[in-house]
């Protein structure tokens, strides 16, 4: 081999090291786009992916802060392309995995829902997503070399029917957005819109994103910073930053009147403890005790007209149905805001996202009681993100956010039938 072939051969190595995620295709696609389903037993959200070679379909529930992907490896995962990440690798290090063992890497698979963990190798294999203009889906493109975590059957316990793992949303470098923002040179931003139903998605890049009736849901967006939470809130190594998504709230109103709280559980203290995060696992808001007690005595209070009924688990406050009148935004109560870093900024929760129907004559207000010493004090769950439109945009570290989109006739339902 000559001094030349072998500088060019040294540097296509070198390459290879230097760019653990790369993309094959000769479409270089403005976005992608996962379609997003609601699992109605579990009230988990569930996304599929194809990875492997040959290519198999791969179910996976969401996870909004999750630092990785992962997927069982123990039952039937067969593929060609399968590697393992060795220790010191490229691939080792974006995954800032502590653990190394016969030479390979590793680090822990864990589920949000049962709270269970274990561990497992990192690893590398050909991964296939669609592409999306925001309008219309269109063809697959593939990542020859995503990196994904191996799981075991015991941590998928409490996971939907046909969930394999955990799609991981979270901020770091191996999570879903990252890696494919890396392969196709996209916009380090990712849109998130929950629908009760089958058809809501998670587009990756930048918009517009399209609704089946063809408006544009990110038109009227409104932005709050993204906080970082110096401590790991989810199992893992102390010392590393929480990979979930915080936000600043500084009050709660009722009905425009504020809800007397204890303004330091606002806050993240310096062991990480207190604040506000938004999540996918969780199917219902969670309070810290105090501020869920304020929240439904303000709240009960602001209907006076309105009988109360016995609570269903595990909701504490329920109300009698035929009270309450309809609108396209669900039943008419009292409108819960959040109000962020001003009073011009606010996170409005309306009927729809903030009661839950229970048989023929219930409605409950869809919060429930987190204990009196959560380590997070607000956690926004499922139910209140359905038909709003999240963008988070990792570059500068801020969330936009829409208000109900049925205010303009509009859902989080996308098109995944047509092809562009």
């Amino acid at each position: 081999m000559s001094v030349a072939q072998s500088f060019l051969l040294l540097c296509s190595l070198l390459i290879f090291s230097l760019s653990p995620i790369t993309a094959q295709t000769s479409l270089r696609p403005k976005a992608l786009v996962l379609r997003v389903a609601k699992d109605t037993a579990t009230l988990q959200y569930v996304t599929q992916i194809k990875q492997r070679t040959p290519l198999v379909p791969v179910k996976l529930t969401v996870h909004l802060g999750g630092n990785i992907l992962w997927v069982d490896c123990e039952k039937g995962y067969v593929s060609s392309t399968n590697k393992t990440a060795r220790c010191g690798s490229a691939q080792c290090n974006l995954a800032n995995a502590k653990a190394c063992g016969g030479g390979i890497c590793g680090a822990g698979p864990d589920n949000p829902i049962s709270n269970t963990g274990t561990h497992g190798d990192i690893r590398i294999d050909v991964l296939s997503i669609q592409s999306t203009d925001g309008r219309n889906p269109g063809r697959a493109v593939t990542v020859p070399n995503f990196i994904f975590l191996c799981g075991s059957e015991f941590v998928l316990q409490g996971l939907a029917s046909g969930v394999v793992g955990i799609a991981g949303l979270g901020r770091s470098k191996v999570a879903l957005p990252s890696q494919l923002a890396a392969a196709f040179s996209l916009k380090r931003k990712f849109a998130l819109c929950l629908s009760p139903f089958d058809d809501g998605a998670i587009v990756f890049g930048d918009g517009p994103y399209y609704d089946l009736n063809n408006f544009d849901v990110s038109k009227n967006l409104k932005y709050t910073p993204l906080f970082i939470n110096k401590v790991n809130t989810a199992s893992g190594f102390l010392g590393e930053p929480s990979v979930e998504y915080f936000i600043g709230v500084t009050s709660v109103h009722v009905n425009g009147k504020a809800v007397p709280l204890n303004k330091t559980l606002l806050s993240i203290d310096n062991e990480g403890v207190g604040g506000t995060k938004i999540s996918t696992v969780n199917p219902y808001t969670v309070l810290e005790t105090s501020i869920y007690k304020a929240l439904v005595q303000a709240f009960a209070s602001a209907m006076p007209k309105v009988a109360r009924v016995a609570p269903v688990a595990p909701f504490g406050a329920c109300f009698r149905l035929q009270d309450i009148g309809f609108t396209r935004i669900g039943p008419v109560v009292p409108q819960i805001d959040l109000v962020l870093q001003n009073k011009n900024v606010v996170w409005t929760i309306h009927g729809q996202n903030s009661m839950v129907q229970i048989g023929g004559d219930a409605l409950c207000l869809g919060f429930v009681d987190g204990g009196v010493n959560p380590r997070t004090s607000i956690v926004i769950g499922a139910r209140q993100l359905e038909n709003y439109l999240l963008q988070f945009d990792l570059a500068t570290s801020r969330l936009g956010f829409s208000d109900s989109l049925l205010f303009e006739r509009a859902t989080c339902t996308f098109n995944f039938t047509s092809i562009a």
